[in-house]
């Protein structure tokens, strides 16, 4: 004992946490008094005082700094979007931006014209509000013919405008062309100079010196900023550049049917003669999807490496699909899990924005994603069907508390109901506390997908303004029974009805 008498005590272990003013301040009082004991008044406004708080303050603003770029400097942790945007960038990954709703409208005039009218591409429609009016544009001229009876036209309109910008060159290498407008619809750009049409690409690394290719890169505003190569990988623009570009989008466009009801502009026919103009859309607008939360490109972005040219393996048709805007969520089947599929072929169940049917062009793009943009294996078959929807029908017999209203309270439990068996969460991520059956799991690992009673139940239950529920053994019944709902492998679950009983009077609310 005696040879480790003398041997120093280790310092006390520092704790990192400590770079707040408070602490900071704490810590440099500590070491004054153990370097100064005869300095003992650290309340006085003196000027040691203020060099000693004027450290704790710059310590603070340091550590801050430091918090910051530790945190924005990780995928997993980063919350500015403009840091989100350059570190899937370096996963190889892009963040999709808005995408623009179109809709089918009619246009119908007085009277049978005695020339042909025509409406240019980019003639603008509208709903009727006039501070914040949703507008749409022709993609393509549409024309009545002379004496047409009904004198009517069926074209289609996107939820976008179009812009065109000139630029002067001069030759640069890696010329850039910041772009005035916003939101930028991905893929609308269009660049031309006097070499002839430019070719958007992803990466310049496969271009040669005479490639007319161009990059596009959109910021965390949605501005986009073309840019061009250096003569060595991409060629070099030379003279006046145009640009021409859409901007828009955005789920605000996805109009009901009858909304569109206003032609901006007037018309007349081929002799002159002013004309009146109606028009409608007999069907909803759709396809509009906002840009790419941050939080779904946390959770794509690292998926994207798992597939990175190609779709091979079951999770790889899922992960591929997911990459497009308007799926929210995909489940792929093959006869390994499901004995009613083929042998070398496979369903892949697709779930758009919102929930719902996808559309027919939603399910093409899809399969094109899978077998042309990531191409699967030659001799695998694939049907992009919609998905299998398994409806929850709820009947709840509850009591509410002092004072509470019955209409409020039923409000505010269908509203919870509702954001417990949605698709997506608002930031565009997958809602955890539902999935398909066959990626619910029990503690084998074999698919065990149901609906939990107990879920269920917790939601009512916690719902503002109710007290209990009923403890009855039908006072709560899923599907009719107080049990949970089962799952098969490629169902999804769905809110159906959802009936209240109010357990003190007995009415439905």
């Amino acid at each position: 004992m005696e040879a480790f008498a003398d041997v120093p005590l280790l310092p006390a272990s520092t704790d990192y946490t400590h770079r707040d003013f408070d602490a900071l301040r704490a810590r440099l009082v500590a070491l004054v008094k153990s370097v100064f004991p005869d300095w003992t008044d650290f309340d006085a406004a003196s000027f040691g005082n203020v060099l000693l708080e004027m450290y704790a303050f710059v310590g603070d603003v340091l550590g801050t700094y430091q918090d910051n770029l530790a945190r924005e400097s990780r995928l997993s942790t980063a919350t500015q979007r403009r840091n989100v945007i350059a570190l899937a960038r370096m996963l190889g990954y892009r963040l999709h931006g808005a995408q623009a709703a179109t809709a089918e409208v009619e246009l119908r005039l007085a009277l049978p014209p005695a020339a042909p009218v025509t409406f240019p591409a980019g003639t603008v429609v509208r709903t009727q509000e006039v501070t914040e009016a949703v507008r749409f544009q022709f993609l393509s001229p549409a024309t009545i013919p002379a004496g047409a009876n009904p004198p009517r036209v069926v074209t289609v309109v996107e939820h976008s405008k179009t812009h065109t910008q000139l630029f002067d060159a001069r030759g640069l290498a890696d010329f850039e062309a910041r772009l005035d407008f916003g939101p930028y619809l991905d893929g609308s750009a269009r660049v031309s100079t006097a070499q002839g049409t430019f070719i958007e690409v992803d990466t310049f690394l496969n271009s040669r010196a005479p490639d007319a290719h161009f990059l596009i890169s959109v910021d965390q505003s949605d501005r986009a900023t073309v840019r061009f190569g250096d003569g060595i990988n991409g060629l070099l623009p030379i003279g006046t550049v145009a640009v021409t570009y859409k901007t828009g989008g955005g789920a605000a466009g996805n109009v009901d049917a009858a909304r569109l009801i206003v032609v901006e502009g007037s018309y007349r026919d081929a002799h002159g003669h002013a004309v009146q103009v109606s028009v409608h859309n007999p069907a909803p607008a759709s396809g509009g999807a906002d840009r790419q939360s941050i939080a779904s490109a946390k959770l794509l972005a690292p998926e994207s490496l798992r597939a990175l040219t190609r779709t091979v393996s079951r999770e790889d048709f899922e992960v591929n699909a997911r990459r497009l805007p308007g799926v929210a969520r995909a489940l792929m089947l093959t006869s390994n899990e499901d004995a009613s599929i083929p042998e070398n072929s496979g369903i892949l169940y697709v779930v758009p924005q919102g929930g719902g049917v996808p559309t027919p062009a939603l399910k093409a793009v899809v399969l094109r994603q899978v077998t042309e943009v990531y191409p699967c294996t030659l001799t695998f078959q694939v049907s992009v069907q919609e998905p299998v929807y398994r409806r929850v029908d709820i009947s709840a017999r509850l009591f509410l508390r002092q004072g509470a209203s019955p209409l409020d309270v039923s409000a505010r439990v269908r509203l919870a109901l509702a954001v417990h068996f949605r698709v997506s969460e608002p930031d565009g991520t997958p809602n955890p506390r539902i999935d398909f059956g066959f990626n619910l799991k029990d503690a084998e690992g074999s698919p065990a997908g149901e609906v939990a009673w107990s879920d269920v139940f917790n939601v009512i239950r916690d719902a503002p303004g109710v007290r209990k529920l009923g403890d009855a053994r039908m006072d709560l019944t899923l599907n009719g029974l107080p049990a949970d709902v089962k799952l098969a492998v490629r169902e999804l679950p769905v809110l159906g009805s959802v009936t209240l009983q109010d357990g003190d009077t007995g009415r439905l609310f």
